[in-house]
């Protein structure tokens, strides 16, 4: 199993400054959050999607798919039921709250995919040393890349020792869903253990190299803004000035 999510491609995405990166992912956070109907939702998740598009970053929603959908699932039947509405359609379900609850899929799909495609398209170093060019404390910007280091790890932790229970005959596909999930509980001390371990060692790796012995450090990966770079800033600028507009003069 690949447990990065970062896909190793030459294009312009993959060459912006990783600052410009975490611009255009906040700025999509913030224009999604601005609008609560369909429409402009679904322009905004055009647009991100036309922009993983061509950074060739898409094909790790692949690996989500599933939740995407289930996300989307989920949000349309809770605001079907609990949202409130005039337009009835059965029972307590509204008209109103059926498309509240398809715009709140929505926005949330965008947010994972705007933050999937900053994940694929900028290594973990290089959000490590724009966080620190942004002022971030370098121990702050180091515990966050480790933190998205680890989740894959997990993951791939738990995929390996679920393969080796199986080959020694455990059965987890038989049985209601219930009866399914208790069979994995017993799963999660090895996988605790095993990522317990793994942090350990890793804590004494950084140690054994002198982590946090001085405030002053040099960075042999160099970053700055180009040409590409400003371009791209000036486009979401503009785009997230002409959603603030639409935001304030109109009902959407």
């Amino acid at each position: 199993m690949e447990m990065f999510l970062y896909l190793d491609e030459d294009t312009y995405m993959h060459r912006l400054d990783p600052r410009t990166k975490i611009f255009i992912m906040i700025a999509s956070f913030a224009i999604a959050l601005m609008f609560f109907t369909i429409p402009p939702l679904l322009i905004i998740g055009a647009l991100i999607v036309i922009y993983g598009s061509s950074g060739k970053t898409l094909s790790n929603l692949n690996r989500i798919k599933f939740v995407l959908v289930m996300i989307g699932f989920f949000s349309v039947v809770i605001w079907s039921l609990m949202g409130q509405g005039e337009t009835k359609i059965l029972g307590p379900i509204t008209l109103e709250g059926f498309l509240y609850g398809i715009a709140m899929g929505i926005k949330i799909d965008i947010m994972i995919i705007a933050g999937m495609i900053f994940l694929s398209s900028t290594k973990m170093e290089e959000i490590s040393a724009g966080l620190v060019k942004l002022k971030i404390p370098y121990r702050a910007a180091f515990a966050f890349s480790t933190a998205l280091r680890l989740v894959p790890m997990i993951v791939a932790t738990s995929s390996i020792i679920i393969q080796a229970q199986k080959s020694r005959g455990l059965d987890l596909e038989s049985g209601s869903l219930i009866a399914r999930a208790k069979k994995y509980i017993p799963l999660l001390i090895p996988v605790f253990i095993s990522v317990i371990r793994g942090t350990n060692v890793f804590a004494m790796a950084l140690e054994s190299k002198g982590f946090g012995y001085s405030e002053e450090r040099s960075s042999y990966l160099e970053i700055g803004y180009k040409r590409n770079d400003y371009i791209m800033l000036a486009l979401v600028l503009l785009l997230l000035i002409v959603s603030i507009i639409v935001k304030f003069t109109t009902n959407i």
